[in-house]
This record gives C-alpha cells, sequence and structure tokens, in this order.
C-alpha cells in the first residue's frame, strides 16, 4: 500500500472516530502517525470549496437559462445553444478566476512571508516581543509566553511561519501552490460544466426517449433535476460540518 493510501486511511478513520465521539478509535489512528502515517486534512478538504461552489453556480446558472427559454417559447434547439455555449464560457470564465485569485493570495501571502522573514533577521527582538504579547492576549501566563516564543525562535523558518498564522492569519501555502492553485482552477472549471450540464441534458434525452413529449414536460424535468442536484449538494456538504 503506498504512502497516500496509509495517509487517506488514516485521515478517514480519524473522522469517522470524530463523527462516532469514539476516543479509543481517535487514539488508535493518532498512534498510527508513528508508523510513518500522517494525517492531511487539507487533503480531505482542500477542493471542497471550488467544487461546492462551482456546482452551485454551474447548476442555478444552467437553470436561469433554460427557464428565460422556457418563458420565451424558444424551441429545444434555441434551448441547447444557448445553454451549452453560456455553460462553457462561464466555466471557463470560474475556473481562470479561481486559478488567478488562488495565484495571486498565495503570491501576496509568500511576499508577505518575506517581509516578516527580513524583520526577524534585522530586528529578532520585536518579533519575539509582539509574538510573547499575543500569547499573553490570549491567557498564557508572561513566564511561558517568554519560554515558548524564545524556544521557537531559535528555529528561524518555523518561527517565521508561526507569526505568519498568529500575527497574520495567514495560512503559508506549500512550496508547490502554482500546481494547487492550477488544480483548483480545473476543479472548478469542471464542476461547473458538469452540474450546469445537468438540466440542459433533459432536452436531449428525454425527446429522445419520447418524441412526442412536450416542452412545459422538458422545463418541469430541469426543475425536478435542479432540485434534486441542490439537495444532494447539501447532503454532501454537511458530511463536512
Amino acid at each position: 500500500m503506498s504512502t497516500d493510501e496509509n495517509t487517506a486511511l488514516v485521515s478517514n478513520g480519524a473522522r469517522r472516530a470524530y463523527d462516532g465521539q469514539d476516543t479509543e478509535a481517535s487514539r488508535n489512528f493518532h498512534d498510527k502517525k508513528h508508523d510513518g502515517n500522517t494525517e492531511m486534512h487539507q487533503a480531505e478538504g482542500g477542493f471542497l470549496k471550488p467544487l461546492i461552489f462551482g456546482g452551485l453556480d454551474g447548476i442555478l446558472t444552467s437553470f436561469a437559462i433554460v427557464a428565460g427559454a422556457a418563458g420565451g417559447n424558444m424551441p429545444v434547439p434555441v434551448v441547447l445553444v444557448l445553454g451549452f455555449s453560456n455553460i462553457f464560457a462561464d466555466a471557463l470564465a470560474m475556473g481562470v478566476g479561481e486559478f488567478l485569485s488562488s495565484k495571486a493570495e498565495n503570491e501576496w501571502i509568500l511576499s508577505e512571508r518575506r517581509r516578516e522573514a527580513w524583520e526577524m533577521e534585522n530586528y529578532p527582538e520585536g518579533e519575539i516581543r509582539e509574538m510573547i504579547d499575543i500569547y499573553v492576549e490570549r491567557g498564557m501566563s508572561l513566564e511561558d509566553a517568554t519560554l515558548v516564543v524564545q524556544t521557537m525562535s531559535k528555529y528561524k523558518d518555523f518561527f517565521v511561519d508561526v507569526m505568519m498564522t498568529e500575527e497574520l492569519g495567514l495560512q503559508v501555502p506549500e512550496e508547490d501552490h502554482k500546481t494547487e492553485s492550477m488544480k483548483e482552477g480545473v476543479v472548478m472549471f469542471c464542476s461547473f460544466a458538469s452540474f450546469g450540464a445537468l438540466p440542459i441534458l433533459g432536452y436531449i434525452i428525454i425527446p429522445g426517449l419520447f418524441p412526442d413529449v412536450g416542452e412545459d414536460v422538458l422545463f418541469a424535468a430541469a426543475c425536478v433535476i435542479t432540485g434534486l442536484v441542490l439537495f444532494g449538494m447539501g447532503c454532501v456538504k454537511s458530511i463536512f460540518r
């Protein structure tokens, strides 16, 4: 079994232990980390945001197109042309937008990290004092905060990452953040296009099975499909409560 598979098993097991409030199972799965496994909470949910957001936006956009076409008594070929052309264009825009926004945010965070690293290099006493004040404000005693911060400050790269989180509230991205941003953009595009195509597919499948069906039935089918998909997305989202 590969390292990624082992990691997924540990993370999934930890989630199941939490859902069942099983402290013994949680302890067992955490002990497995000493065998070379690690928990990857972000790996499970890292693409959840573009998946849900893209799917929700896609199916609502598609339904709006179908509803407008049905209200205007447009023929089925026109609905298909309008629907698929808009879905593709919007999916492309959403995917590129997700990639560029994620990439820009990560680059900004890294620029802030470089600034913090420069400040730590040139005036470490000031940065250490700021971190001590933060921990004291959060309830630690001055002595304990001083001990903790001075110990962490011996490891500069680690300490800078801690400062980014505690002082600025920013999570430092991985080194391959451009690849991750690209993946998020692809997930957004595929999610938008896939979910957005569902209400329109009825206009292709149903006439093929029932040639004499009316356009009102096609619109009713699109309404049902949209409702079911939205319900399903809500169920998926509830898993990550």
